[in-house]
């Protein structure tokens, strides 16, 4: 059996007398898409919240690589390999396609990142350039290097958001609403970029709406419901379960 690289245990997470998240456990294989659906309002975005730092659970813990991380702030867990990408994307508007890529080449660089930001470690300057030029061409954006991240088509800017935290060396992944607003061209390329970046040895956790991106992505689905656990397994287990289908018929009757 192999160890999970990520754990969700017991978690529960309160706003006030809210129960945003309840008693949920699941665990993510290294190596997988492992994505998390649910109506409006199931915890979704407040479980990743948990995992990914931002929130400390009310109760129960999140364990990664065998250590409990509960709580533990997000610039630190970025550190060992944790990254999250958010529904906007977070670029620097102003500064160019591989500019961005080499600032987030500074979470796993050895150096200072306003040293290198300054020009004063030219070594890990030229080592994250190089790695930024790999990630464009990885992402199909090298002709692109030179342009202002604002130029970009939302396609692309998603697809640069992705490269910056490639360039931060994650070991798990976590897209939260990657497909929102594509068309259908931009989220078949996306799709197609996130089995590749699983096939670089990345597992990638994602937070989504669309159901046809989510039955034909991912490897595993935990499928949420007023906080807590409705079913997990593959897509066509979840696609066919009778409480997903009840939960939010029009989505999972499509995706089928």
């Amino acid at each position: 059996m192999t160890q999970p690289i990520l754990e969700v245990c017991d978690l529960s997470r309160n706003f006030g007398g809210l129960l945003a998240v309840n008693q949920l456990s699941f665990s993510v294989i290294p190596g997988t898409i492992h994505g998390i659906i649910g109506p409006n309002g199931a915890g979704k975005t407040t479980t990743f919240n948990v995992i990914s730092g931002f929130y400390a659970p009310s109760s129960g813990h999140v364990t990664y690589l065998g250590k409990d991380i509960s709580g533990i702030r997000t610039d630190r867990l970025a550190e060992i390999g944790l990254i999250r990408t958010f529904q906007g994307t977070t670029l620097f508007n102003e500064f160019s396609v591989i500019d961005n890529v080499r600032l987030g080449c500074h979470v796993s660089a050895k150096s200072g990142f306003l040293s290198r930001l300054l020009g004063a470690d030219r070594e890990s300057e030229a080592v994250a350039t190089k790695k930024a030029e790999d990630l464009l061409a990885f992402f199909n954006l090298s002709d692109l290097r030179d342009e202002e991240a604002s130029n970009l088509p939302h396609g692309h800017q998603r697809a640069l958001g992705m490269a910056v935290a490639l360039a931060a060396d994650p070991k798990i992944l976590l897209l939260d609403e990657p497909f929102t607003g594509m068309n259908p061209e931009e989220t078949a390329r996306m799709m197609t970029l996130t089995r590749d970046i699983r096939d670089r040895g990345i597992t990638v956790m994602l937070v989504e709406h669309d159901m046809q991106a989510v039955m034909g992505l991912c490897d595993m689905i935990t499928v949420m419901n007023f906080g807590s656990l409705l079913t997990e397994g593959t897509p066509k287990e979840v696609r066919t379960n009778p409480g997903v289908i009840e939960a939010y018929l029009g989505s999972a009757h499509h995706a089928s």
